[in-house]
């Protein structure tokens, strides 16, 4: 199982986690959604991801992106871009264009919203099963994914913390995203992350 930490917005932290024993497989960046609290303005954001990456998948999480924003990002140091309410058609255009892997997020309310995964699969590289809500990491019944094919590259979010155990996790989906489970008072806490990515390593050797 790989991980994601996402709503990094600071180089003391994104330093931290690029250099760690264990770092996570993917690390992602609010790069668009001006109401999150870990937003990261254009001229920040160039700075920010302008590091050796030491082999970290980059993700530039977008809001329903416009093209001109979606052209100021194409030069920047991202592999994948993480869309939230981006047709199916218009996934497809991004992807062709910009020529980045695509997670397609979809906000799951109840069962059936899982299903809108068949009308992305065929040009998403990852499909994120995500709480409803961008901002607030809300919960929602994690099993209801974990029937769906293995062709199916699955990530999982949505009110995981940081210290819970994980082995259920690993049975349902291939990678898991945390971002609000590792902060304290809105602020990303390195305990917490250490403490994280200590455990998740210590799954995979176990698995």
């Amino acid at each position: 199982m790989l991980s994601k930490i996402c709503g990094i917005k600071d180089p003391t932290t994104l330093d931290y986690l690029i250099n760690h024993k264990y770092p996570p497989q993917f690390i992602g960046f609010i790069c668009n959604y001006k109401k999150s609290k870990r937003y990261i303005k254009f001229d920040n954001l160039v700075k920010l991801v302008n590091v050796n990456k030491k082999g970290i998948f980059f993700v530039a999480v977008l809001v329903n992106p416009d093209e001109s924003f979606l052209e100021k990002i194409k030069g920047l140091n991202f592999d994948y871009y993480q869309l939230y309410n981006v047709s199916p058609e218009r996934t497809k255009i991004i992807k062709n264009k910009y020529n980045k892997k695509i997670i397609s997020a979809l906000t799951i309310n109840k069962k059936s919203d899982v299903n809108k995964y068949i009308s992305y699969k065929n040009f998403s590289d990852i499909i994120l099963f995500d709480g409803k809500g961008y901002e607030k990491s809300i919960g929602f019944d994690h099993l209801l994914v974990k029937n769906l094919p293995s062709t199916i590259k699955k990530m999982l979010a949505g009110n995981i913390k940081y210290n819970e155990k994980l082995d259920n996790y690993a049975k349902i989906a291939d990678i898991i995203d945390i971002s609000g489970g590792l902060e304290t008072s809105g602020e990303k806490d390195i305990s917490k992350i250490d403490i994280f990515l200590k455990n998740f390593n210590k799954l995979n050797n176990e698995n």
